[in-house]
């Protein structure tokens, strides 16, 4: 008869003790720990992926130039934006989480990408839905695949059987909140399952060279649910954001051991399911009949990729004692720092007057080369003069006022110019090549704010 235990672990970090404690030694969270009831496995459970044991090895040191190493093979997708945030295609024997809000589109995104990759041998394991639910999916993403395989199961050892049957190049889990190993007694969800369930899919992509994709939940905070050890142990973690009003959806990347993790993807949902955006900047600027005054045209950068993006700003007279200050998709504390240089090197009197700003499109962006943009739209606003629709800006204002260079000037600028606009306003301290030949833009280099406002209003 096996010993059977209870543990305590925080839901925050997922450190173990055999008692409860108020407070977390290793995260230092409060009221975290929550009980769960271990089994100790059976010695032919070790391994529920195999039926053999493995061999044991014995591992030595070895001298950094003896490594042998070779160009990484992977799986290109047909999926481009996909590949963008995994860092050029799927990496063999990675393990990828995916997370995000209910209903934003994951699963359909990862069935879409697996129905889409015809010649690899797909195992969709989904431990939510049933076999009739993803097939009703599949017919609406209206894609075939001959090789592609259901399983509705939530047990790991159920899991691992059949991949031994099917031998699949490509594992997709949906989700690894709902999976339960047989090492453990506790139930699907907790700390210890996740734990457990995640560390059996990572030994196994690692020594099968199978990639694995793991769709997960989040929490109501947004962070992903489990402990945050769920994301050391994962190669890849990828966050699908997204706002249920607008039909747009960003893939980014927030940890990725075999590229960048400032990239990220854009999708549009549509009725044939998650279809990529190649030009984001189409999408995010409107044209309009007539100037407004509150707009101007940021030249931003999401990793690797240069966005052009409309900053809206609105300032009106304060009704009540304490001005407004709300921003949307842009940092309200950077938001407040420009104002009070606006305030304190230029004299404009926005302490007594409420400040709305928006990036339209729904995106949040944390790039400071929109600063600049944000500043002549809170200019205008105030002003109530509009900004050309043909000029976009890029450059970081710092506390003295001064506009301070941004990176990859060169990337912004062309795409500027590929959209038709007229004139960019970058840093005067920027280093850029002499475009003037090859692009029909006008670059306008400044280093004040308040020879900004001369340029624009004046």
């Amino acid at each position: 008869m096996n010993k059977i235990r209870k543990a305590f672990f925080c839901t925050q970090c997922g450190y173990e003790t055999a008692k409860w404690t108020g407070k977390c030694p290793s995260c230092q969270a409060w009221n975290s720990f929550t009980e769960e009831i271990i089994h100790k496995p059976d010695a032919k459970l070790k391994h529920p992926w195999r039926t053999e044991e493995p061999d044991h090895r014995i591992s030595k040191s070895i001298m950094l130039g003896e490594v042998e190493t070779s160009a990484e093979k992977r799986m290109i997708t047909p999926d481009p934006e996909l590949n963008r945030v995994l860092g050029g295609g799927i990496v063999p024997g990675s393990l990828v989480l995916a997370a995000g809000e209910p209903g934003i589109g994951k699963s359909t995104l990862f069935l879409q990408a697996a129905l889409m990759m015809t010649t690899v041998r797909t195992l969709y394991v989904s431990g939510e839905e049933s076999e009739q639910q993803i097939k009703m999916r599949a017919d609406r993403l209206n894609r075939k695949h001959t090789d592609f395989f259901l399983l509705t199961e939530t047990s790991t050892q159920q899991i691992f059987q059949e991949i031994e049957k099917r031998e699949p190049h490509l594992v997709v889990i949906d989700s690894i909140q709902t999976l339960q190993s047989p090492l453990l007694d506790s139930s699907p969800g907790s700390v210890s399952q996740i734990k457990e369930c995640t560390a059996e899919f990572q030994r196994f992509a690692k020594d099968t060279g199978t990639p694995v994709f793991l769709i997960g939940h989040i929490t109501k905070d947004g962070s992903i649910a489990g402990p945050k050890l769920l994301e050391h142990m994962v190669d890849t973690v990828l966050q699908f954001e997204g706002d249920q009003h607008y039909a747009y959806r960003i893939l980014r990347t927030t940890k990725n051991r075999f590229g960048s993790t400032s990239e990220l993807g854009i999708y549009e949902m549509t009725g044939d399911g998650m279809t990529p955006v190649e030009n984001p900047s189409d999408i995010l600027i409107h044209s309009k009949e007539e100037p407004l005054s509150g707009i101007a045209i940021g030249a931003g950068m999401e990793g690797l990729r240069p966005m052009l993006m409309e900053v809206q700003a609105l300032v009106t007279p304060s009704v009540y004692g304490n001005p407004q200050r709300t921003a949307s998709g842009f940092d309200l504390r950077r938001l407040q720092l420009l104002l009070a240089v606006l305030e304190k090197r230029g004299g404009f009197p926005f302490g007594s007057r409420d400040v709305f700003a928006n990036i339209a499109g729904g995106l949040k962006i944390e790039d400071p080369s929109i600063d600049l943009a944000m500043v002549c739209a809170l200019l205008s606003s105030m002003e109530d003069l509009p900004v050309s629709q043909k000029s976009c800006f890029a450059g970081e204002v710092g506390l003295s006022g001064e506009i301070r260079p941004v990176n990859r000037i060169d990337q912004r600028i062309a795409e500027a110019a590929k959209l038709g606009f007229e004139k960019i306003y970058i840093s005067k301290y920027n280093r850029h090549p002499d475009l003037k030949n090859q692009l029909p833009i006008t670059v306008i280099q400044v280093s004040q704010v308040e020879e900004v406002y001369r340029n624009l209003f004046s």
